[in-house]
């Protein structure tokens, strides 16, 4: 397979959208509300970051059983995205959404009244399962919806809200830990917030549309207007639908949509290996050990607990802030090298933070050091690597199989995930943070290696074009 030349030909020009304010504020209002699922997705993945230490006491946790707490939501996950994409197939973007909004409030109750470990990693599990779906279904429906010049700008829009998410977790463990003091239960506290952005994400999709492309993929082309016109000026809604129209024929012909499909057409093989070494670059770094065991590796490094919970808050927002950052950049450069540029600021993050580790004796000078090593892991992390990774995931993918493409990759994304979450407590119990660190080293070079040998550039293309040249470029 020689996919090593990406895409340098310049891309189709992309007319700009001259569509009136009332139409632009209509694609801004679908984006903040889609995108509080990726806000619900940051809050309880970052959540149990601070809870664990209290819930640690009450549940009496062992380092295996806190891996099962931290990992289960991981593997629920897993199974959740293959699940979401399917679905959202199938029934609609905005009805998966729906669904998942309901499947993240009953996940949150769980975990916050669960009385032991067993019904704890139960619910972790569960909500899981909407936290997958999430990250599947709204970065397609934003990448549908968008216009191809600020489609990058639009899908990673989700991407700020997990880091937002995840900032929101971090502050509030941090309030509540400060209020509630050694209380017990004070981390029930900190889960039961999940509940209230859950339920805006419900009313708020009952009165969003579906996502055009996928009612052109059902041959809803009349409808599929109707929703474009809600976000495009006229001439360029009945234009894109067109061209739409015709790729949906096109794949309905050839029957494009699950596993016979991609084992039987060489070019969707291909892709979908790209798709899955994308995913696990982004988790290979081991940015989740950070957001998940950010409080333990900055006591470990020599904060006092609660100095550690207010510490971690620095990695929330530098992570909000290299989003921003990210946003901007990724509508001025390609994604490619943004990818790797990122690769290579996290690696030598990693090393640093081993380094620091290792030879600075324990106190406020390797306390500091640490924090200030994983705030620029956090910075290229969440500046360069997640939000192309995310974005790159809901373009790459035909349409009558985007969802569940998407779907698939994600499940690697998740399942390399749960496998770090899990292990990770063990491994710097058995061989030390240091060591931990190093091996993470290891992983960046050969992900350093495999996006510059094998991933296409996919800037500045309609989801149409883009099909095409990818079609051309891996059969």
């Amino acid at each position: 397979m020689d996919v090593r030349n990406d895409m340098t030909k310049a891309p189709a020009t992309v007319a700009a959208d001259d569509a009136p304010p009332a139409v632009s504020r209509r694609l801004r209002l679908i984006t903040v509300i889609a995108t509080f699922g990726g806000l619900l997705f940051g809050y309880d993945t970052g959540v149990i970051n601070g809870a664990l230490p209290y819930m640690t006491d009450d549940l009496g946790l062992t380092p295996f059983t806190e891996g099962m707490v931290t990992s289960s939501l991981l593997l629920g996950a897993a199974l959740g995205a293959v699940t979401g994409g399917r679905l959202s197939d199938a029934r609609g973007r905005r009805r998966t959404i729906l669904v998942l909004a309901v499947v993240f409030f009953v996940g949150a109750l769980g975990c916050t009244l669960a009385p032991n470990t067993a019904v704890m990693v139960v619910a972790r599990f569960v909500l899981g399962l909407a936290v997958g779906g999430a990250s599947v279904t709204v970065p397609v429906y934003l990448a549908e919806i968008s216009p191809a010049e600020r489609r990058g700008a639009l899908v990673t829009r989700n991407e700020l809200m997990i880091v937002s998410g995840q900032l929101l977790a971090f502050t509030s463990n941090a309030i509540i830990a400060r209020v509630g003091g050694e209380s017990g239960g004070v981390w029930r506290y900190m889960l039961v917030l999940a509940t209230i952005p859950a339920v805006v994400l419900w009313f708020g999709m009952l009165v969003m549309p579906e996502s055009p492309r996928w009612l052109a993929s059902k041959t809803r082309f009349s409808e599929a207007l109707e929703v474009l016109k809600q976000v495009r000026s006229q001439q360029r809604a009945e234009a894109e639908l067109r061209e739409v129209s015709a790729l949906a024929v096109k794949e309905d012909q050839q029957k494009l949509g699950g596993w016979q499909d991609m084992k039987s057409t060489p070019w969707l093989r291909r892709l979908m290996f790209v798709g899955f070494g994308i995913a696990i670059v982004q988790q290979i770094t081991g940015v989740n050990t950070i957001m998940y065991y950010g409080t333990q590796i900055l006591t470990d490094a020599g904060f006092t607990a609660d100095s550690a919970l207010t510490a971690n808050i620095a990695n929330g927002v530098i992570s909000v802030l290299a989003t921003f950052v990210g946003i901007w950049l990724l509508g001025r450069v390609n994604r490619r090298p943004m990818l790797m540029t990122g690769q290579i600021g996290t690696t030598a993050a990693l090393l640093l933070i081993g380094v620091f580790s290792l030879v600075l004796p324990s106190g406020d000078g390797r306390a500091f050091a640490v924090l200030a090593m994983t705030v620029t892991f956090l910075a290229f992390q969440q500046g360069a690597i997640s939000p192309v990774t995310w974005l790159m995931l809901s373009e790459i993918f035909p349409m009558r199989m985007r969802g569940f493409g998407m779907g698939v990759a994600a499940v690697v994304l998740w399942l390399t995930n749960f496998a770090i979450g899990l292990v990770f407590p063990s491994l710097v119990s058995g061989i030390g943070i240091s060591n931990t660190f190093f091996l993470f080293v290891v992983a960046g070079v050969f992900s350093l290696a495999f996006v510059k040998l094998y991933v296409p550039e996919t800037k500045g293309r309609t989801l149409e074009t883009l099909e095409a040249e990818l079609r051309a470029r891996f059969s």
